[in-house]
Protein backbone atom coordinates (compact mmCIF):
# COMPACT_ATOMS: atom_id res chain seq x y z
CA UNK A 1 0.00 0.00 0.00
CA UNK A 2 1.77 3.28 -0.72
CA UNK A 3 2.21 5.92 1.76
CA UNK A 4 -0.23 9.15 2.25
CA UNK A 5 0.76 12.04 0.93
CA UNK A 6 0.37 15.17 3.46
CA UNK A 7 0.39 18.80 3.17
CA UNK A 8 0.15 20.81 6.48
CA UNK A 9 -1.09 23.98 6.64
CA UNK A 10 -0.60 26.13 9.61
CA UNK A 11 0.65 29.95 10.48
CA UNK A 12 3.13 28.93 13.21
CA UNK A 13 6.39 27.90 12.10
CA UNK A 14 6.54 26.22 15.11
CA UNK A 15 3.56 23.85 14.69
CA UNK A 16 4.11 23.20 11.36
CA UNK A 17 7.83 22.07 12.39
CA UNK A 18 6.40 19.71 15.23
CA UNK A 19 3.48 17.82 13.24
CA UNK A 20 5.91 17.35 10.60
CA UNK A 21 8.58 15.55 13.22
CA UNK A 22 5.83 13.71 14.53
CA UNK A 23 4.74 12.25 11.74
CA UNK A 24 7.98 11.26 10.16
CA UNK A 25 8.84 10.38 13.44
CA UNK A 26 5.38 8.07 14.76
CA UNK A 27 3.60 7.65 11.12
CA UNK A 28 5.79 5.77 8.90
CA UNK A 29 2.54 5.13 6.52
CA UNK A 30 2.51 9.26 5.78
CA UNK A 31 5.02 11.23 3.99
CA UNK A 32 4.97 15.38 3.93
CA UNK A 33 5.60 16.47 0.61
CA UNK A 34 5.28 19.80 1.98
CA UNK A 35 4.35 22.38 4.08
CA UNK A 36 2.13 26.18 3.73
CA UNK A 37 2.08 29.10 6.21
CA UNK A 38 -1.11 30.57 4.98
CA UNK A 39 -4.16 30.01 2.24
CA UNK A 40 -2.29 31.29 -1.21
CA UNK A 41 1.25 28.89 -0.55
CA UNK A 42 -1.40 26.16 0.44
CA UNK A 43 -3.61 26.86 -2.86
CA UNK A 44 -0.45 27.01 -4.87
CA UNK A 45 1.24 23.40 -3.70
CA UNK A 46 -2.68 22.18 -4.15
CA UNK A 47 -2.72 22.89 -7.90
CA UNK A 48 0.78 21.80 -8.68
CA UNK A 49 1.38 18.33 -6.27
CA UNK A 50 -1.48 15.85 -5.74
CA UNK A 51 -1.94 15.13 -2.19
CA UNK A 52 -3.88 12.15 -0.03
CA UNK A 53 -4.37 14.33 2.72
CA UNK A 54 -4.32 18.23 4.48
CA UNK A 55 -3.21 18.94 7.64
CA UNK A 56 -5.24 22.05 8.58
CA UNK A 57 -5.37 25.20 10.75
CA UNK A 58 -8.71 27.37 10.77
CA UNK A 59 -7.46 30.58 12.23
CA UNK A 60 -4.84 32.01 10.14
CA UNK A 61 -3.92 35.50 9.01
CA UNK A 62 -4.62 36.51 5.77
CA UNK A 63 -7.07 33.85 4.62
CA UNK A 64 -8.62 31.26 6.97
CA UNK A 65 -8.50 27.38 6.63
CA UNK A 66 -12.42 27.69 5.54
CA UNK A 67 -11.21 30.72 2.65
CA UNK A 68 -8.42 28.63 1.68
CA UNK A 69 -11.63 25.73 1.20
CA UNK A 70 -13.65 28.07 -0.43
CA UNK A 71 -10.87 28.62 -2.97
CA UNK A 72 -10.25 25.20 -4.02
CA UNK A 73 -13.60 24.41 -4.56
CA UNK A 74 -13.54 21.33 -6.75
CA UNK A 75 -10.40 20.57 -6.23
CA UNK A 76 -10.54 19.43 -3.09
CA UNK A 77 -9.90 15.65 -4.04
CA UNK A 78 -8.36 14.68 -0.88
CA UNK A 79 -9.06 14.22 3.14
CA UNK A 80 -8.84 16.96 5.43
CA UNK A 81 -7.79 16.92 9.35
CA UNK A 82 -8.57 20.15 10.94
CA UNK A 83 -6.07 21.33 13.68
CA UNK A 84 -7.10 23.48 15.95
CA UNK A 85 -6.96 25.48 19.17
CA UNK A 86 -10.44 26.26 19.51
CA UNK A 87 -12.88 25.80 23.13
CA UNK A 88 -15.34 23.23 23.58
CA UNK A 89 -17.77 24.84 21.74
CA UNK A 90 -16.22 24.58 18.12
CA UNK A 91 -14.99 20.63 19.12
CA UNK A 92 -19.00 19.93 19.65
CA UNK A 93 -19.42 21.86 15.96
CA UNK A 94 -16.83 19.53 14.58
CA UNK A 95 -18.35 16.20 15.79
CA UNK A 96 -21.48 17.50 14.41
CA UNK A 97 -20.51 17.94 11.04
CA UNK A 98 -18.48 14.59 10.82
CA UNK A 99 -14.82 16.15 10.98
CA UNK A 100 -11.84 14.60 12.04
CA UNK A 101 -9.85 17.31 13.65
CA UNK A 102 -6.90 17.49 16.50
CA UNK A 103 -6.18 19.52 19.25
CA UNK A 104 -3.57 21.47 19.95
CA UNK A 105 -0.91 20.29 21.21
CA UNK A 106 -1.30 17.69 19.22
CA UNK A 107 -1.12 14.15 21.33
CA UNK A 108 0.44 11.11 19.14
CA UNK A 109 -2.36 8.91 19.78
CA UNK A 110 -5.12 11.01 18.49
CA UNK A 111 -2.67 11.67 15.15
CA UNK A 112 -2.42 8.15 14.79
CA UNK A 113 -5.74 7.29 15.46
CA UNK A 114 -6.89 10.13 12.71
CA UNK A 115 -4.49 8.95 10.42
CA UNK A 116 -5.44 5.48 10.58
CA UNK A 117 -8.63 6.73 9.00
CA UNK A 118 -7.47 8.17 6.08
CA UNK A 119 -6.96 5.02 4.02
CA UNK A 120 -7.04 4.91 -0.09
CA UNK A 121 -11.27 4.96 -0.95
CA UNK A 122 -11.78 7.10 2.43
CA UNK A 123 -14.73 9.59 1.59
CA UNK A 124 -13.43 12.79 1.19
CA UNK A 125 -14.84 16.07 2.76
CA UNK A 126 -17.73 17.16 0.94
CA UNK A 127 -19.09 21.23 0.56
CA UNK A 128 -21.95 19.71 2.59
CA UNK A 129 -19.86 18.84 5.34
CA UNK A 130 -17.61 22.08 5.48
CA UNK A 131 -20.65 24.40 4.96
CA UNK A 132 -22.92 22.49 7.65
CA UNK A 133 -18.82 22.75 10.19
CA UNK A 134 -18.65 26.83 9.29
CA UNK A 135 -22.12 27.30 10.00
CA UNK A 136 -22.41 25.43 13.01
CA UNK A 137 -18.91 27.07 14.23
CA UNK A 138 -20.08 30.85 13.67
CA UNK A 139 -22.43 30.09 16.16
CA UNK A 140 -20.03 30.09 19.14
CA UNK A 141 -21.57 28.56 21.95
CA UNK A 142 -25.27 29.13 20.95
CA UNK A 143 -26.92 25.73 20.29
CA UNK A 144 -26.16 23.47 17.01
CA UNK A 145 -27.84 24.19 13.75
CA UNK A 146 -27.06 21.06 11.49
CA UNK A 147 -25.67 17.47 11.93
CA UNK A 148 -24.08 15.13 9.65
CA UNK A 149 -25.40 11.64 10.12
CA UNK A 150 -23.34 9.11 8.57
CA UNK A 151 -25.99 6.45 6.73
CA UNK A 152 -25.37 3.73 4.59
CA UNK A 153 -25.79 5.85 1.42
CA UNK A 154 -23.17 8.58 3.02
CA UNK A 155 -23.42 11.61 5.30
CA UNK A 156 -26.72 12.87 5.27
CA UNK A 157 -27.37 16.41 6.79
CA UNK A 158 -30.32 17.35 8.89
CA UNK A 159 -31.47 20.22 10.69
CA UNK A 160 -31.85 19.34 14.39
CA UNK A 161 -35.47 21.00 14.24
CA UNK A 162 -36.22 18.37 11.54
CA UNK A 163 -35.78 15.26 14.40
CA UNK A 164 -38.72 14.39 15.94
CA UNK A 165 -37.00 11.45 17.86
CA UNK A 166 -34.44 8.67 17.64
CA UNK A 167 -34.75 5.16 18.48
CA UNK A 168 -31.80 2.44 19.58
CA UNK A 169 -31.82 -0.92 16.99
CA UNK A 170 -28.67 -2.68 18.79
CA UNK A 171 -25.63 -0.35 17.74
CA UNK A 172 -27.70 1.40 15.69
CA UNK A 173 -29.65 4.37 15.92
CA UNK A 174 -32.55 5.33 13.52
CA UNK A 175 -33.69 8.69 13.24
CA UNK A 176 -37.19 9.96 12.75
CA UNK A 177 -37.80 13.37 11.03
CA UNK A 178 -40.64 15.37 10.24
CA UNK A 179 -40.72 15.06 6.68
CA UNK A 180 -41.29 11.36 7.23
CA UNK A 181 -37.99 10.34 6.42
CA UNK A 182 -36.46 7.57 8.55
CA UNK A 183 -32.25 7.50 8.81
CA UNK A 184 -30.29 4.72 9.89
CA UNK A 185 -26.71 5.50 11.56
CA UNK A 186 -24.33 3.29 12.73
CA UNK A 187 -23.57 4.62 16.36
CA UNK A 188 -24.95 3.86 19.57
CA UNK A 189 -27.80 6.25 20.40
CA UNK A 190 -25.49 7.01 23.78
CA UNK A 191 -23.42 8.59 21.54
CA UNK A 192 -25.93 10.72 20.27
CA UNK A 193 -27.44 11.59 23.67
CA UNK A 194 -23.51 13.02 24.67
CA UNK A 195 -24.14 15.57 21.58
CA UNK A 196 -27.65 16.59 21.61
CA UNK A 197 -28.47 19.55 23.61
CA UNK A 198 -30.16 18.34 26.91
CA UNK A 199 -32.52 21.78 26.76
CA UNK A 200 -34.13 20.30 23.40
CA UNK A 201 -33.60 16.58 23.44
CA UNK A 202 -34.55 14.26 25.80
CA UNK A 203 -33.54 10.55 26.64
CA UNK A 204 -36.73 9.18 27.83
CA UNK A 205 -36.17 5.71 27.76
CA UNK A 206 -32.94 3.40 27.14
CA UNK A 207 -34.12 3.12 23.56
CA UNK A 208 -35.53 6.57 22.66
CA UNK A 209 -34.55 10.27 22.59
CA UNK A 210 -37.29 12.73 21.53
CA UNK A 211 -37.07 16.12 20.58
CA UNK A 212 -39.12 17.81 23.26
CA UNK A 213 -40.69 20.51 20.97
CA UNK A 214 -42.44 17.67 19.41
CA UNK A 215 -44.50 16.61 22.55
CA UNK A 216 -48.23 16.26 22.17
CA UNK A 217 -49.06 15.30 25.79
CA UNK A 218 -47.73 13.06 28.66
CA UNK A 219 -50.11 10.03 29.76
CA UNK A 220 -49.77 8.79 32.98
CA UNK A 221 -48.83 5.27 34.30
CA UNK A 222 -45.90 3.07 36.06
CA UNK A 223 -43.81 4.99 33.59
CA UNK A 224 -46.33 6.75 31.18
CA UNK A 225 -45.74 7.28 27.64
CA UNK A 226 -45.74 10.59 25.46
CA UNK A 227 -47.93 11.21 22.44
CA UNK A 228 -45.98 13.28 19.91
CA UNK A 229 -47.39 15.31 17.31
CA UNK A 230 -47.26 13.27 14.79
CA UNK A 231 -49.11 10.75 17.09
CA UNK A 232 -45.95 8.36 18.03
CA UNK A 233 -45.88 6.64 21.26
CA UNK A 234 -42.93 6.72 23.21
CA UNK A 235 -42.71 5.25 26.24
CA UNK A 236 -40.93 6.85 29.54
CA UNK A 237 -39.27 4.06 31.79
CA UNK A 238 -39.66 4.37 35.44
CA UNK A 239 -36.37 5.89 36.27
CA UNK A 240 -36.63 8.63 33.93
CA UNK A 241 -39.95 9.85 34.50
CA UNK A 242 -39.22 12.21 37.47
CA UNK A 243 -36.43 13.75 35.72
CA UNK A 244 -38.78 14.02 32.64
CA UNK A 245 -41.70 15.99 34.67
CA UNK A 246 -39.52 18.36 36.18
CA UNK A 247 -38.41 19.77 32.79
CA UNK A 248 -42.15 20.61 33.40
CA UNK A 249 -42.10 21.51 36.45
CA UNK A 250 -44.48 18.98 36.97
CA UNK A 251 -44.78 16.04 39.78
Amino acid sequence: MKNIRALIVDDEELARKNLEFLLKDECASVDVLGTAANAREAKKFVQSNTIDLMFLDIEMPNGSGFDLLESLGDEIDFKIIFITAYHEYALKAFKFSAVDYLLKPINIDELKSAIEKVRPGSMVESKEQISALKENMARKGEAMEKIALPSMEGLQFVNLDEIIYCESQDNYTQFFLTDGRRIMVSKTIKHFEEMLDPDSFFRVHRSNIINLKYIDKYVKGEGGYIVMKKGERIPVSRRRKEAFLQLFHYQ
